[in-house]
């Protein structure tokens, strides 16, 4: 029993000693390799991560403190074990299921039919009380069978059936090498597990006290097993033999947990006190990654190697992925001794970093991979550095105050001048370089020995020259640092400029931005923001480099071009970085996604990309420099799962999930009126890559999308219906492509229009033809009556419209008739009145003829004959008989003129009514004078009187007022 105890204690403080001290690393890594630490702030879930597993489908599975952790390489879930138990031990196997366990509980999840993922526990399938204090560390799938492990026994689970295997002490660790099980037994040695048996491992007693924590295959069918004390052991199939390296002694020393044996031959120890080491099979230490070099966390728990290159790390405090075999690699000035590095060459073994603080060398073994990088400061080198520039086998270094040659860790001033931005051979003079300065450019030769010496400062020049290339006619172009570009002549004696010409606008070049020039596949181009422009020599203007600029895409404004080879240059654009391959002609291959993680690292506008051997490049990046091998393998050869479905969520009014995954066995059912739905996809990819999307759901999307990073795809007020769902993905701008997963579900119609309320509304109809026969019949029937009604009632409208319109037609006429019996009685009036006149003018005639007549002696009338004769004339004049004819004419003709008029004025005598009616027919006073055989005078007189007796106003006309009446 105290065995037992001084074990468990032993295995505690393997687990918890990482709080107590750390180490400095000894490795002999040029770097460390890309390291993505999640925090708990970023899966919001518990410290520590003790197992590590990836299902069929991509999906990692993490055995944490609060429960079984998952992140799909977008999001991160949390699902519980009942109780909330620690998740200690997790494996998926081929069938979707993914296996848990912790104290006093076992069993698996796995996604039902409806896409939700749920957690069937396999503890009844346990004879009682055997796990009431058990607790479960390592799980394995082993074929058909699951294997359980805890200090106390191992639990088999096979054909829906747990069995156990046990033994007097207890267990430490069930550990697989290959498809074998081992198990080391306390104060015993190593057992191997044999069916479901545990038999004993020759030659292994030394290991009963070490407690054994790894097994791994090792070369000529050995095994490889680590302690964590003791270190590593190698054994042969009888013996053990401790394996001696640089390595063992560093495992014993931080305490060695757990081990991996990678695909690529070499193996990675976690320790508790200082990160991981990776070993090769010699035992030499290819990379030791801890907490200053940048993971999280000292203590690792759990080791898992994905498949594409990514080592999963289950840490004490976190997780933490690792892409070895990623082309990057890092070394990171921690002091911040560097600063910030501008120029790196490799040179008699030696490397020299150029930077803000001064020059920096370390030795640098070129022939092994496993190298030991310590800097120094070279004296007297303090300052800001531009370039370093390796021309015939002699380092030159530009200086913010001088210019030097290097040898060794000293400095040879060959020049006084500083502030030399850039220099380089010139092509048609060879045995001269030229260097681009603050002030101007600078010419060098070399000496009677060989060496490089400062020649001349070329006269006629003096601007800033950051950036200088030579044409092929030996012409330099020089861009200024800030703005303008130069193309400048020299004299056959190289002393001084003998023709200068300034270019901008009006030559082609955008306005007030600064211009680089470089050389690109052995011809000039220049770079600005607003994209690339070659010189067109015959017009001397710049034109744009139209095809170069649509294949460089985002990266067509340059700022930085570096040869790395005759058919490959580096490209930066502020803080970005693209390996370009321009061996096809007409056709320019750009990589910016293995660069992603480099972003925003640099110094903008100094860019620093240097050629360090054959397949290394030395990039600066802030807080040290990052190494890229051309000879390593690359992303384009991903390992791509399909997209997954992750979730469908309703979103109608609160978010809630309807499935979780796109394994489901059948399509889920929405109600229509939770028909807005949010869609999450996702490609499972760990690596650093470029992920986009497109999506095209059938029964509704008329094309596929454009390509998206979005991971979420909502779509709203959908009709009721089928849908399927497709999506698919693209790694790093098309360079692989995923086949489309397809996600079904349904809409649900309406409760009115589902195939229940058809079949009613079917056998309702049945039942309604004989009611709606019977109401047809009766509605027809009145139908009938109401048309009957209609038919009469429209007769009787037209009889009565029919005798309206005939009393009309026979008014009209007897109207007409009456206008015109009026307009003959007008007519025959008028003609009465005429005749009147007429005879009264002839009487009047007679009796003036009269009054002047004489006898044959010439006398003239007695006046008694005269007034005789005068007396019928007058009487015939004024005859009675001749005004009761007019008025009876009068009357008829103005419906009872007169007798109106009497009613209105009764105070008129007969001659004021002849008067009157006279006057409405409009009779002038001549004619009234021979009507009434009066004088004008007296008619005139007549007419006042009857004014005033009519009561009528001095402005208003009597004859208009009589014909008023």
């Amino acid at each position: 029993m105290k065995t037992v105890t001084r074990v468990l204690l032993a295995v505690c403080l393997l687990i918890f000693f990482a709080f107590s001290t750390s180490f400095a690393a000894n490795g002999k890594d040029v770097g460390v390799p890309y390291i993505k630490n999640f925090t708990k702030e970023i899966y919001r879930s518990g410290n520590q991560n003790w197992s590590v597993a990836k299902d069929r489908n991509g999906i990692m599975y993490y055995g944490n403190n609060n429960g079984l952790l998952t992140f799909d390489g977008d999001s991160w879930k949390l699902y519980q074990l009942p109780n909330k138990l620690i998740v200690r031990g997790v494996a998926a196997d081929d069938s979707g299921k993914v296996y848990t366990g912790g104290f006093g509980e076992l069993g698996y999840w796995m996604y039902d039919k409806k896409g939700l993922f749920t957690y069937t526990s396999l503890l009844k399938l346990v004879p009682d009380g055997l796990m009431n204090k058990d607790e479960i560390w390592k799980i394995y799938v082993d074929g058909s069978r699951v294997l359980f492990q805890s200090f106390a026994r191992i639990y088999i689970y096979e054909n829906n059936k747990i069995t156990t295997v046990s033994v007097s002490n207890s267990l430490l660790v069930l550990l697989k090498a290959n498809d074998r099980f081992f198990v080391n037994v306390s104060s015993k040695g190593l057992f191997e597990l044999k069916n479901a048996t545990l038999e004993f491992v020759e030659g292994s007693q030394l290991l009963g006290a070490s407690g054994v924590l790894t097994i791994l295959p090792f070369k000529n069918n050995s095994l490889l097993i680590g302690t964590p004390k003791d270190g590593l052991f190698v054994y042969d199939g009888k013996q053990l033999f401790s394996w001696k390296n640089e390595a063992n002694e560093l495992l014993k020393k931080n305490t060695l947990n757990n081990g991996l044996h990678l695909q690529n031959g070499n193996y990675v120890f976690g320790t508790i006190l200082n990160g991981v080491f990776v070993l090769n099979e010699n035992g030499e230490i290819v990379q030791h990654i801890n907490k200053e070099k940048g993971l999280q966390d000292n203590t690792v728990l759990s080791l898992l190697e994905d498949g594409s290159a990514g080592l999963w790390l289950g840490l004490d405090n976190g997780i933490a992925l690792v892409e070895l075999n990623s082309p990057l690699s890092y070394y990171f000035d921690k002091s911040g001794t560097f600063g910030t590095i501008y120029s790196s060459v490799v040179y008699k073994d030696n490397i020299y970093l150029a930077t803000n603080h001064g020059l920096f060398t370390s030795s640098w073994n070129s022939n092994g991979s496993a190298r030991q990088l310590n800097f120094k400061l070279i004296d007297n080198s303090q300052g800001q550095i531009w370039q370093l520039a390796l021309i015939d086998e002699q380092l030159l270094c530009c200086h913010n105050e001088r210019t030097y040659r290097v040898e060794g860790n000293s400095l040879i001033k060959i020049s006084d001048y500083g502030g030399g931005w850039v220099i380089k051979k010139l092509n048609k003079y060879p045995d001269y370089l030229i260097q681009g300065t603050y002030v101007g450019l600078l010419l060098y030769k070399k000496d009677k020995t060989g060496q490089w010496i400062f020649s001349n400062k070329i006269e006629g020049f003096n601007e800033a020259s950051r950036y200088v290339e030579e044409d092929n006619k030996g012409q330099l172009w020089v861009g200024h640092t800030y703005n303008g570009l130069y193309k400048l002549t020299l004299t056959d004696d190289l002393t001084k400029v003998a023709s200068i010409k300034s270019y901008g606008e009006k030559n082609g070049l955008p306005r007030g931005l600064k211009t680089a020039v470089f050389k690109l596949d052995n011809q000039l181009v220049f770079c600005s923001e607003n994209g690339v422009h070659t010189y067109d020599a015959l017009g001397d203007k710049f034109v744009k480099y139209d095809e170069l600029n649509r294949r460089l895409g985002s990266f067509f404004t340059l700022n930085n071009i570096v040869r790395a080879d005759e058919q490959h240059y580096w490209f930066t654009n502020h803080g970005r970085i693209a390996f370009a391959n321009i061996s096809q002609p007409g056709k320019v291959e750009i990589d910016s996604n293995s660069f992603n993680v480099l972003q925003g690292k640099m110094v903008d506008n100094y860019e620093n990309i240097n050629k360090i051997s054959n397949n290394l490049y030395l990039i600066s990046i802030d807080g040290g420099f990052a190494i890229y091998n051309t000879g390593a393998e690359r992303n384009g050869s991903l390992k791509l799962q399909s997209v997954l479905v992750r979730t469908v969520k309703d979103i109608t009014d609160t978010v809630s999930l309807l499935a979780e995954n796109n394994n489901a066995t059948s399509s889920i059912a929405i109600p229509h009126d939770r028909n807005n739905i949010s869609i999450q996809y996702v490609l499972p990819c760990y690596q650093q890559s470029k992920i986009e999307y497109s999506y095209f759901l059938e029964g509704y999307s008329k094309q596929w999308s454009e390509w998206t990073t979005q991971t979420t795809k909502e779509f709203t007020n959908l009709p009721h219906g089928k849908f399927r769902f497709l999506v698919k993905a693209r790694v790093n701008n098309g360079k692989q492509e995923t086949m489309p997963t397809a996600y079904e579900f349904i809409i649900l119609p309406p409760w009115y229009a589902s195939v229940t309320a058809r079949v009613l509304y079917f056998l309702l109809v049945i039942l309604a033809i004989p009611l709606v026969a019977r109401a047809y019949k009766k509605h027809w029937e009145k139908q009938k009556e109401k048309i009957l009604e209609r038919l009469e009632k429209e007769k009787s409208e037209f009889l009565l419209k029919e005798t309206l319109l005939n009393e009309q037609r026979i008014s009209q006429i007897r109207t007409q008739q009456l206008v015109a019996d009026l307009a003959n009685k007008n007519r025959e009036l008028a003609n009465s009145t005429m005749n009147i006149i007429s005879k009264n003018e002839v009487l009047q005639k007679i009796n003036d003829e009269i009054v002047e007549l004489k006898d044959k002696d010439g006398k003239k009338l007695s006046s008694s004959q005269l007034k005789k004769i005068q007396n019928v004339i007058n009487d015939g004049m004024n005859d009675e008989r001749d005004w009761n004819l007019f008025e009876s004419s009068f009357n008829e003709a103005h419906e009872n003129f007169f007798k109106k008029l009497k009613e209105k004025h009764p105070e008129l005598s007969p001659n004021d009514l002849k008067l009157c009616g006279y006057l409405r027919m409009n009779m002038s006073s001549k004619e009234l004078v021979s009507i009434f055989n009066i004088t004008i005078r007296a008619v005139e007189i007549r007419r006042y009187r009857l004014r005033k007796k009519l009561n009528l106003e001095h402005d208003k006309n009597l004859i208009e007022y009589l014909l008023e009446i």
